[in-house]
């Protein structure tokens, strides 16, 4: 579906369902909650927290998997210019490997809600959040399965999360080049398992991560 057409434009106005009731019950500011980077063997898993103003739908906004790289490089410019408020968290591969991926997943989506609050002024009234729970977080919370694909604001937190882990890998691999963090940020494609085979694990692989690969 071209974005910016009038069947684009209604498939938005679908995903927006949910947080439109919220509105309408009262519930203010509403917030979309994602991450990207559980299943990489390196560097951090990044979440971000984002609301959209009643009304506003990006053209071709979608859950950030079936977006090109430069769709969401155009479309987080728009969100973050746009959003009511917006924020990310990360917990790095230290992290990962001390308090395991699920875990760090949580603190990094705990720690996006409060860079949101932190820039709003204020907490959201609704957390919609894809698959989980936040915890440590006094707000209301929906949780929703596939929430990428089905939720506006989650779609809008899917793109910001990735373009922003992206831009950290591609940073990585100017200090690890070896490894080619840029082109595969960090999953296990082969050319990063042989890249580790030859040169061993550096400072942001997950350690916990690669059984079968090094020793």
């Amino acid at each position: 579906m071209k974005p910016g057409t009038p069947e684009d434009l209604q498939r938005l106005r679908r995903l927006a369902e949910r947080e439109e009731a919220a509105r309408a019950s009262g519930r203010s500011v509403v917030a979309g909650v994602d991450e990207v980077g559980r299943g990489p063997l390196a560097g951090p898993v990044v979440s971000a927290a984002v609301a959209l103003p009643h009304g506003y739908y990006p053209p071709g906004l979608d859950d950030s998997k079936k977006l090109s790289e430069r769709a969401r490089e155009a479309l987080y410019g728009q969100i973050t210019l746009n959003a009511v408020a917006w924020g990310v968290g990360y917990a790095d591969a230290r992290k990962v490997d001390s308090i395991n991926i699920l875990n760090a997943t949580k603190l990094s989506m705990r720690l996006a809600v409060e860079a949101f609050s932190d820039a709003l002024g204020a907490a959201p009234c609704l957390l919609l959040v894809d698959a989980v729970h936040v915890p440590g977080i006094d707000v209301e919370q929906e949780s929703i399965i596939r929430g990428d694909a089905l939720c506006l604001c989650i779609a809008a937190a899917s793109v910001v999360a990735k373009v922003t882990r992206d831009r950290i890998m591609r940073d990585y691999d100017a200090l690890y080049p070896e490894y080619g963090f840029a082109k595969h940020k960090g999953y296990g494609t082969l050319r990063h398992r042989e890249a580790i085979k030859e040169h061993g694990a550096c400072p942001i692989h997950r350690r916990t991560f690669l059984k079968g690969i090094i020793g």
